[in-house]
């Protein structure tokens, strides 16, 4: 009587191995996902360097604006980085990635895509691998490699970040031209002495 008790448990366990088998994996559980929000950077992010993935999703894009993906990772650490654009989580993918060095970048336009779709989306998927021999000796090969992710936006081809920069140089320079027509005559008449004294200076000498 035990017998076809046996028979049956074993033919479960091995059909629910069946089942478990044809069932396919998700792509973002198997390399691991995580959230990149535009113009929030995620620092000291980690992936083996043996063909390590992850999957980051885009948060945060607006349609028809312009975005640039960046990682930036010590040149200590001899690593060659992969940028693969993908709407959703399948294993689709858009031939933009561009390769430099000890910095990687991808730019692309967020048009015509359903952004707001949970099971579209935009991703990003980052592989990294080893492209070099350590040259130190006595030391170790990392087993892991460090590095910062960005997704900022573009305007005319600058990061509004930048944007931000090149104002405050320009009035800067602003300032330094209209300041001194402001100053008192006192002021102005010792700095033209001084400007005349030097200039006496260096034709002697």
């Amino acid at each position: 009587m035990a017998h076809p008790f046996i028979y049956s448990v074993i033919f479960l366990l091995y059909l629910c191995c069946f089942i478990a088998n044809c069932i396919p994996a998700n792509h973002a559980t198997m390399i691991g996902s995580k959230m990149l929000s535009v113009g929030e950077e995620l620092r000291q992010e980690t992936l083996p360097l043996q063909m390590g993935s992850r999957l980051y999703l885009l948060s945060g894009l607006k349609p028809s604006g312009w975005y640039e993906v960046k990682i930036s990772y010590p040149a200590s650490i001899p690593t060659s980085f992969s940028i693969q654009l993908k709407r959703g989580k399948s294993e689709h993918e858009f031939n933009w990635n561009r390769r430099l060095l000890n910095t990687e970048k991808l730019i692309f336009k967020a048009d015509s895509l359903d952004l707001n779709s949970d099971k579209a989306g935009m991703y990003v998927l980052v592989t990294v691998e080893p492209s070099g021999i350590v040259a130190l000796p006595h030391v170790q090969e990392r087993q892991f490699v460090i590095f910062n992710i960005v997704c900022d936006e573009l305007l005319l081809g600058v990061p509004h970040k930048a944007w931000w920069v090149g104002i405050l140089v320009f009035l800067c320079l602003g300032l330094a031209l209209v300041v001194p027509s402001f100053l008192p005559e006192h002021l102005l008449q010792k700095r033209q002495s001084l400007q005349l004294r030097n200039q006496i200076l260096c034709k002697d000498s």
